[in-house]
């Protein structure tokens, strides 16, 4: 019996594939990014944003998921998840070998308190404004930013507001959504009258919150995925 070795060669050079997410929530009204402190031998001590190199017998997608659940406990049912772009620049990555990242944008609400895996000491959510502050790894700043002007211009045009709302939500509180996206004020009146315009971005349930003042009606997120008319940013 004789054994058969198969080589392989190319003349494109071989490189790695990453998958960096920008994973962004609210906490305390606050829009919040998940970073991780490193402790590999790249970048030790930095910050960054979670994320790994894409195995030989997965798809990037599952690589993305794969990473929120290691170092966030971050299962596919507790975010809504989308392909940001990839970043190639050749320096990027100190390492000999070049990588580039697939970087991912995933919005979610109520997320839990995340866990350090091995390739971090530290993970924890930071408000965006004080994330930019500190040094990230890599490109992470520049992934962090294409990430935050995605997530500000959906909401104008698409549904993903509700993303970051429990199942059900009043609409004092998809407004604080859109206010922490877009770090600015809206006003209520007309935030209403638009979200309540726009066909199948919310459903009425039916029910209300009573508090001060008048009873709140409470809705849950309607079938649309794109918002007509959209609603903008000034």
């Amino acid at each position: 019996m004789y054994a058969v070795i198969v080589t392989y060669s190319s003349q494109f050079p071989i490189f790695a594939v990453a998958a960096d997410i920008v994973v962004l929530t609210l906490r305390d009204a606050k829009l919040c990014v998940l970073l991780i402190r490193r402790s590999s031998s790249v970048f030790t001590g930095r910050w960054a944003l979670p994320g790994g190199f894409v195995r030989i017998n997965e798809s990037l997608e599952d690589a993305a998921y794969r990473e929120l659940r290691e170092e966030a406990g971050i299962g596919p049912d507790d975010v809504r998840l989308e392909q940001l772009r990839s970043y190639g620049d050749p320096g990027r990555d100190p390492r000999p070998e070049r990588v580039v990242s697939v970087a991912w944008l995933a919005l979610g609400s109520e997320l839990p308190e995340p866990t350090a895996d091995t390739d971090a000491d530290r993970a924890e959510w930071v408000p965006v404004d004080e994330a930019f502050e500190r040094e990230l790894a890599f490109d992470h700043a520049q992934i962090l930013h294409d990430g935050l002007e995605r997530a500000r211009s959906k909401l104008e045009y698409t549904t993903i507001a509700t993303a970051f709302c429990d199942p059900t939500f009043t609409l004092p509180q998809l407004r604080r959504v859109y206010e922490a996206v877009w770090d600015t004020s809206v006003d209520a009146r007309n935030f209403q009258r638009k979200v309540v315009s726009a066909d199948g971005f919310v459903e009425d349930t039916g029910e209300v919150i009573h508090g001060r003042g008048r009873p709140a009606k409470i809705y849950r997120a309607g079938p649309a995925r794109s918002l007509y008319p959209p609603i903008m940013r000034r």
